[in-house]
């Protein structure tokens, strides 16, 4: 560990464990200092290649007086049969990789057991990918909290889709009604993701991770009440979890530096992308941007690029290709000259919360992953939803469906994550997304309205008596009433 002092006896300890994926760290490690912040001595766990993540914004917390650091351990890449240096899902380019990467998460059990064994924390707060870390924890007596990264109406929407298997001899394109929720959500086969429709070793991994769930001590969630109450007491009542919604937890992060600094090194300078802003009018640019691991092809990354040069708006495009080859050109020829002042292109990584918390930012183009969705409803940003994999569709459902501050243009198919091989969205219907979204229509002034209702609840809720800070203040205390009893017990004992 970064510091190998024991805690005094009755500071709370807490290990944070995330999923090695910039989508599951990121959070986490918000998470682990707003503990850190409320006097707990918080320790992450990550290994080698993933710890430069959290080195710098660590080291800064401790100069300001948190007691947080970090812990390494060995990925058994070799072991697993995969590539040296491969300890992040962002690292993998095959799909055949994939199972390989899990094999070696699997083996960390016998680790973590020993860090447990070691150091004894009052808590843990593990990624649903470590499904195994709520029976390793409950051996040594340890609360194990899990960590989705993701919102409660997800969980809701899967809950009712595992149970009542609305989907069975439906038609792709055939539309059906998720039942027994608090809205009528809409959806097809196509958007169904594959653990629903093929019996893989991701589907066993599905169903261990539910049971996970509810042997666990409970689930914290990045999220806020006001967000989704209906499905926040749907699933304390109906399907009878314990959860604590504590987010945003991007909102964490109130500096220029932590903002630019959040994940990894930043592919622009911060200031160079706040001046160009600076120049533009509020509410005049669209921010595109399709997460840390979503990859796709050439062609389609050409029809997004002829949309935007059609576009009459300012925009900021985040760029990751899927290519083996970095210096693929897809970009017309003098694509960046003529865009020049009118478009921002950030190639890899970009300062998103940075950018969005800008005014000039208008609207943004996402994959409806949970961060970047939630960021931009912190921010107060209406968006064009693209989903490709993974939870993105039940995202996309409750921008769109529920909360209304989000229009649909993506192909409305889930994919491995990997495979984005065809040209699914034309630049004609890119571009009218666009106008539809950032234009002066009464459809798009209310859809801005009420996503900047909803960035305002998201600030209060993390404020001093907010319904977050409230949740997380009451979670601490019952962690101390817990450490305290376990001390007299052993005290007695």
């Amino acid at each position: 560990m970064g510091s190998e002092a024991s805690p005094p006896p009755n500071q709370l300890h807490g290990f944070f464990f995330p999923l090695m994926a910039y989508g599951h760290m990121i959070p986490m490690f918000d998470v682990a200092r707003m503990f850190a912040a409320r006097g707990v001595k918080a320790t992450i766990i990550t290994t080698p290649m993933n710890a430069s993540t959290f080195s710098k914004n660590v080291e800064r917390d401790r100069l300001s007086g948190l007691d947080i650091d970090i812990h390494i351990l060995r990925f058994p890449t070799e072991e697993a049969g995969l590539p040296e240096g491969c300890e992040n899902v962002n690292n993998i380019d095959v799909p055949e990789m994939i199972p390989n990467f899990f094999k070696a998460v699997n083996m960390l059990q016998e680790p973590l057991e020993q860090l447990f064994e070691n150091y004894h924390p009052d808590f843990i707060v593990a990624d649903m990918f470590f499904h195994w870390a709520t029976e390793s924890a409950s051996k040594f007596g340890i609360p194990r909290f899990v960590f989705h990264g993701t919102n409660i109406f997800c969980q809701c929407v899967e809950y009712s889709l595992n149970l009542y298997k609305p989907y069975e001899d439906i038609a792709d394109a055939e539309t059906f009604v998720v039942p027994g929720l608090p809205d009528k959500i809409e959806m097809n086969m196509q958007q169904l993701p594959d653990h629903f429709k093929l019996d893989t070793p991701f589907t066993e991994m599905v169903y261990k991770i539910r049971d996970s769930e509810t042997k666990s001590y409970g689930v914290l969630v990045n999220s806020f009440y006001e967000l989704e109450p209906a499905y926040a007491d749907y699933y304390r009542n109906v399907m009878g979890r314990k959860a604590w919604q504590i987010g945003p937890v991007s909102l964490r992060n109130r500096n220029t530096v932590d903002k630019a600094q959040r994940g990894k090194q930043s592919a622009i300078d911060e200031h160079h992308v706040l001046n160009w802003l600076d120049s533009k009018e509020q509410n005049s640019v669209l921010y595109i941007c399709f997460g840390s691991t979503s990859r796709m092809n050439t062609a389609q990354l050409l029809e997004i690029a002829m949309a935007l040069e059609d576009s009459s708006y300012s925009f900021v495009w985040v760029i990751r290709t899927n290519g083996t080859d970095k210096d693929e050109k897809f970009l017309p020829e003098g694509y960046e000259e003529r865009m020049e002042g009118k478009g921002l292109i950030i190639t890899e990584w970009a300062p998103q919360v940075l950018i969005l918390d800008h005014p000039s930012v208008g609207g943004f183009m996402t994959h409806c992953g949970w961060n970047s969705t939630l960021e931009g409803m912190s921010a107060g940003v209406p968006m064009i939803t693209w989903p490709l994999f993974a939870e993105q569709f039940h995202n996309e459902n409750l921008v769109t469906q529920v909360l209304k501050t989000g229009i649909r243009v993506g192909a409305g198919k889930w994919q491995q994550w990997l495979e984005t091989k065809d040209v699914s969205v034309q630049k004609e219907k890119i571009q009218k997304s666009i106008q539809q979204l950032m234009g002066d229509s009464k459809e798009a002034t209310e859809m801005r309205r009420k996503a900047k209702e909803l960035g305002e609840m998201a600030r209060k809720a993390v404020e001093d008596g907010g319904s977050s800070y409230t949740e997380f203040t009451s979670l601490i205390e019952e962690l101390k009433i817990s450490k305290q009893a376990s001390s007299q017990k052993k005290h007695v004992i």
